[in-house]
């Protein structure tokens, strides 16, 4: 590895392969969902840091979506707050409202916002009630009154694009607003892909613990179209966890999003490899 990094021939080519897609890229707005160990792991979430500070540098307009299902979670558990799920999804009273506003908008948001700025980056973190820039409506699930988990019912991006104009990076907590005023608890995926359609943005990136979409006989599809994806669907190849995140890009790209991305958040700079070279490390998923 030392050698690598002292190789300048090395160095020289790996910035020659980055700068087609720094100049096809300069001035697009690139939306990211954070999650997984990308974020819970120190090294890597230092690398991420970095990896959005340097985006931001050759003219990109990366926004930052962060979820914190296991930090809410632990919270919870301290605290002695008792939680269930319907279907994945964690029915929310008030009580624990108030924890997951606390955890996201508070502690995992301020985290996320200092590890870019140490990278040399400049944060500003948001919840979706900051400007109004979320505003939700209650989700249900086969009838299952949830209590206070949201679905997105409108974005509202002026606080967005006047950050960006400020070349700031915003770091945004997926809690929306109620039309009474009241903090709704939403998954972050659906929080990126409604920010990623209403910004126009040029690419959406989920970041996960797996490589990608894998076929049917465990290999990574680096590249599908959506007519693929909905036979891959229809035929059981896309299941479980992973259907959600997919239908996520597929309802971006068809809302105008040129292209989404799920990759590994476990690869060291899984964000730039994705961007700047000519192999990436997910499965780009296109119209």
């Amino acid at each position: 590895m030392n050698s690598m990094h002292n190789d300048p021939h090395l160095q020289a080519h790996i910035l020659v392969e980055a700068l087609p897609y720094m100049q096809r890229f300069h001035g697009r707005t690139i939306v990211i969902k954070y999650g997984g160990n990308a974020m819970t792991e120190t090294q890597l979430q230092e690398q991420f840091a970095y990896d959005v500070t340097l985006m931001k540098q050759v003219g990109m307009n990366p926004v930052v979506v962060h979820g914190g299902g296991p930090q809410i979670g632990a919270m919870l558990g301290r605290l002695g707050v008792q939680t269930h799920f319907v279907d994945g999804m964690r029915v929310t009273d008030a009580a624990t409202m108030e924890v997951v506003e606390m955890v996201l908008g508070g502690r995992v948001n301020k985290e996320i916002v200092q590890a870019i700025n140490r990278a040399g980056g400049r944060a500003v973190g948001l919840t979706g009630k900051d400007g109004g820039l979320l505003h939700a409506c209650p989700l249900r699930r086969n009838g299952v009154d949830l209590g206070l988990v949201g679905e997105v019912a409108r974005v509202n991006p002026d606080v967005i694009r006047l950050l960006d104009q400020g070349e700031f990076i915003p770091v945004v907590a997926p809690i929306g607003v109620g039309a009474q005023g009241e903090s709704y608890n939403i998954n972050a995926d659906l929080v990126a892909g409604a920010l990623a359609a209403t910004l126009k943005a040029e690419k959406l990136i989920l970041m996960t613990n797996v490589a990608g979409v894998l076929d049917q006989d465990g290999r990574l599809r680096t590249h599908l179209e959506a007519a693929e994806v909905d036979r891959m669907i229809a035929d059981g190849h896309i299941y479980g966890g992973m259907l959600p995140k997919i239908q996520c890009c597929l309802d971006a790209v068809v809302a105008g999003v040129h292209a989404a991305h799920i990759i590994d958040g476990r690869v060291p700079h899984a964000l730039l490899l994705e961007i700047f070279t000519d192999a990436g490390v997910g499965t780009l998923i296109s119209d």
